[in-house]
């Protein structure tokens, strides 16, 4: 959708992606990336044993990282040469992301900002979790749009 489509939309849901799967071996490869290795998410046995959580949990920020991937299954914005993360509003985790768990993300426009050779263009994201009210995570992303 161009981006003057898009901002026909502004204020109403654009949808949901598809349920994906959040393993432990995503978990394990995230805390090697950023070294956030806690045992709340890298030690499943201790996990079940001494966390509320009742097992590992995924970082808040895997959670987080996975919203760019999931705009994307909803919403392309074409003709763009290019798109970057350009910031976060609001971010909070309402509810952990236990290991196996389903997630998918619902996609509401807030704004499109025109700016010179660039538009803002800002997503409310919550991503859900399957079989549970609470959402894992609930933010407001911003990305930078090159036309």
């Amino acid at each position: 959708m161009s981006l003057g489509e898009l901002k026909t939309h502004i204020g109403e849901d654009l949808g949901a992606s598809p349920w994906t799967t959040i393993s432990q071996d995503q978990i394990d490869s995230f805390a090697a990336a950023t070294g956030d290795r806690q045992w709340i998410h890298c030690d499943p046995a201790r996990a079940a044993a001494e966390s509320p959580f009742g097992g590992a949990i995924a970082h808040g920020f895997l959670t987080l990282s996975l919203c760019p991937m999931l705009v994307e299954q909803i919403v392309r914005i074409e003709p763009a040469r290019l798109v970057v993360n350009y910031g976060l509003n609001r971010v909070r985790f309402p509810h952990p992301v236990r290991a196996g768990a389903d997630v998918r993300l619902l996609l509401k426009l807030a704004a499109v900002k025109e700016l010179e050779g660039a538009a803002d263009v800002t997503y409310l994201c919550t991503v859900e979790l399957r079989g549970q009210p609470k959402p894992a995570c609930v933010a407001e992303l911003v990305f930078r749009v090159y036309p």
